[in-house]
């Protein structure tokens, strides 16, 4: 495998992959504290009160959306928010959103609004595709639950970046840092994409950035008419949730933060962190493997213990490697399977562990010298649909959030060398694929509009964070970080593998966050539910 060149941003996107593995029959309760019943919010205070003081705000916050039916019990409206906030009389922006009414009309609690991560999910396609995999029935019968597109993202004016062969030929363009000629290759590559954002975004590619989508997220909630905010939001939607926090304490109602970013990250932490937790998730999928818990493991050459474990860590590596120096056939003489393709293959699956015999079966394949099983991973991660089309435009829009949330990371060579030693001993299987190449935010045209910060919330009602010890995209010592930086966190953790844990993996996470959400119970200090 080659070595990393300028240690610069993590490759891999914390996006949250569907998939939902079914539940235990019972529930268990979560193990720690005794779990604390909230008081019901009181009223927010006058001097708390909606900013329509200001008719510029008032426009937004006062306006009257009009639900229309857009499936068999979904509606869907527009929700018009301030392009620039520093100067909301200007343009606006429409936002899509939807809702699936609450089944028990006459127990409704209010709205609860969701994100499902990326950034460049949406929220709209989430509730959407199946309400059953957004929120438990329990909680579906209390509230509405709503979907929206941040800005920049799925339908609320998408950024488009490249059309579908450029973006075929970017994901699979297999470049590297390591030399001044490989560097500029990356750089000329970059600035493609760069400028093709610039062309069709305009004055919105600046705007898109965490900060702004919070603030949008307090004008739905006061036009879906609650004082407070009830939020679940997954992976990096929880930072989203984190940053409203900050801005808006006092409106603060249940807020759910699954798989949890750390606001206080910088672009390197990323990095660091998430190539420690695809490798600790890759060591995870060796160990089953080898280990008889995955059917047909093709890995391990029949060794068993740790000694199988390495083995089957190094064979990984070894293909991996052999991608970069010749591409894989996979049946389509325009796709050949090049090394990034192939490690966003296995980085894919190791977002479930529902996806380890899928994943299995491709290195099987790719062993024997045929891609087409890590390709078809690969695309299921981007979108890519069979016809070549992309069914959203999540990934430009991931890019073009990275680069306004988080400052570029410093450029000198001891940094830079220090960092990739860091990623190497952390994880010696993938790190010199995860990060080193990614140069995108260098040659951004817009300048950051967040600065990595802990976010403490002051006088904000209590925020439930839930961590996945063995999360692959968002590392559990984040959930941690964040309950910690909260003045009001409370900490569940779910020891287990996969990327979040609600509605995904456990009934007794399941039973905590409905309690928490339906009934305002919030469980114990030090609340564990065993996988």
């Amino acid at each position: 495998m080659r070595r990393a060149g300028r240690a610069r941003r993590a490759a891999a996107a914390p996006l949250l992959l569907a998939g939902v593995l079914a539940a235990c029959s019972t529930t268990p309760q979560p193990e720690g504290g005794p779990a604390t019943t909230l008081p019901a919010p009181g009223p927010v205070t006058a001097t708390a009160g909606e900013p329509a003081a200001d008719p510029a705000l008032a426009r937004y916050y006062e306006q009257q959306p009009a639900w229309v039916p857009c499936g068999e019990v979904r509606e869907c409206t527009t929700v018009e928010v301030p392009v620039d906030w520093d100067e909301p009389a200007g343009e606006a922006l429409a936002l899509a959103v939807s809702r699936v009414p609450a089944g028990d009309p006459g127990e409704r609690i209010g709205s609860l609004l969701v994100n499902p991560g990326g950034p460049g999910a949406s929220g709209v396609d989430w509730v959407g595709a199946d309400a059953a995999a957004v929120a438990s029935e329990a909680v579906r019968e209390r509230y509405d639950v709503v979907g929206f597109d941040p800005r920049g993202v799925g339908r609320s004016d998408p950024v488009d970046c490249l059309d579908d062969a450029q973006l075929d030929a970017y994901l699979a363009q297999d470049v590297s840092t390591a030399t001044p000629a490989g560097e500029e290759a990356a750089l000329e590559r970059a600035r493609t994409f760069a400028a093709g954002c610039e062309a069709d975004a305009g004055p919105l590619l600046g705007e898109i950035g965490t900060p702004s989508v919070a603030r949008d997220l307090d004008v739905l909630r006061a036009v879906l008419g609650d004082e407070r905010l009830t939020y679940l939001g997954k992976s990096y939607g929880t930072l989203i949730g984190a940053e409203y926090a900050r801005a808006f304490p006092e409106r603060v109602g249940r807020l759910v933060l699954d798989g949890a970013l750390d606001p206080a990250s910088t672009a390197d932490d990323v990095a660091l962190g998430q190539a420690r937790g695809l490798e600790q998730s890759l060591r995870a999928f060796a160990t089953a493997c080898v280990g008889g818990d995955v059917d047909d493991c093709p890995l391990g050459g029949g060794q068993d213990g740790e000694e199988g474990v390495q083995a089957a860590l190094d064979e990984v590596a070894d293909l991996l490697g052999r991608a970069g120096d010749e591409p894989l056939p996979t049946g389509d003489p325009q796709r050949p399977l090049t090394q990034p393709l192939a490690a966003t293959g296995v980085v894919a699956a190791l977002y479930d562990e529902g996806y380890w015999p899928t994943l299995a079966g491709a290195l099987r394949l790719a062993l024997d010298g045929d891609g087409s099983g890590l390709l078809a991973l690969a695309d299921a991660y981007s979108g890519r649909l069979p016809d070549g089309s992309y069914s959203s435009n999540l990934l430009e829009a991931f890019t073009a959030v990275t680069c306004l949330d988080y400052p570029a990371p410093p450029t000198d060579q001891q940094s830079q060398d220090r960092l990739r030693d860091q990623l190497e001993e952390a994880a010696p299987t993938l790190s010199g694929l995860l990060v080193g190449e990614d140069v995108t935010c260098d040659v951004w045209p817009v300048p950051p509009v967040r600065t990595p910060s802990p976010v403490e919330a002051p006088g904000a009602a209590p925020v439930l964070v839930v961590g996945t010890t063995g999360d692959p995209a968002t590392p559990y010592a984040w959930a941690e970080s964040l309950a910690d930086q909260l003045d009001a966190g409370r900490l569940l953790t779910y020891d287990g593998e996969g990327h979040t844990a609600y509605l995904r993996s456990s009934a007794c996470v399941d039973a905590a966050v409905d309690g928490y959400l339906v009934d305002g119970v919030l469980p114990g200090e030090g609340a564990t539910c065993a996988g």
